[in-house]
């Protein structure tokens, strides 16, 4: 893979890393005080988290690619003239 086409690592695996086990722990800790019905809530909200940021990933790695042939195909229509200045005034919502 090209290196402008690489993602960057997304904010929870920097957090995670950044933070080591210790904040972690005291979370768990915290968290073991709750009711046993409110601990399960918790942690099914973290294991949806945790799949929504991989699909997200997944979904930018899978179209790097493409986004890069469209960014050149853009560049290219610009040097070639072939694009026009945005105004923001003109891009009212018409409803």
């Amino acid at each position: 893979m090209a290196e402008s086409t690489k993602v960057a690592p997304n904010r929870m695996q920097k957090g995670w890393k950044a933070m080591g086990t210790r904040l972690l722990e005291q979370a768990f800790a915290e968290v073991s005080k709750l009711p046993e019905e409110e601990q399960e809530l918790l942690a099914a909200w973290i294991l949806e988290e945790v799949a929504s940021e991989r699909l997200w990933d997944k979904a930018f790695m899978d179209s790097a690619d493409a986004l890069a042939r469209l960014a050149d195909e853009a560049t290219d229509e610009h040097l070639e003239g072939r694009t026009q200045v945005l105004d923001p005034d003109r891009l009212a919502c018409r409803l």
